[in-house]
């Protein structure tokens, strides 16, 4: 699977969230923030993305803290360089959008 898909709207969040590292619980709550509630994620569907985004080599874990339970986690050059690309794509998006609808936005 290429790097250069569309991203979902959740994984956009996520990677977004991770720009500085942050937490499971962390992570859950930016994203609802930065969506302004419209993306809500359950623990199962935001470990199983990390996971994901982790074999993409997209995010890293972080080192956990002896006797810790809580995993950090943060994006990677490969990560950034995704997110940068879907910010082009979406842009380009908008102005196409822009340029049929003109007037009507």
């Amino acid at each position: 699977m290429p790097d250069t898909l569309a991203l979902t709207e959740a994984t956009y969040y996520i990677l977004l969230s991770l720009y500085a590292p942050r937490h499971g619980y962390g992570i859950m709550q930016q994203t609802e923030e930065m969506s302004g509630g419209r993306v809500r994620l359950a623990a199962g569907t935001l470990y199983g993305a990390l996971n994901t985004l982790c074999d993409k080599g997209w995010i890293i874990q972080l080192p956990v803290d002896d006797g810790s339970r809580r995993k950090e986690y943060r994006l990677t050059e490969k990560g950034k360089g995704i997110l940068k690309n879907e910010v082009k794509r979406l842009r380009e998006l908008a102005r196409n959008g822009e340029k049929i609808l003109g007037e009507d936005m």
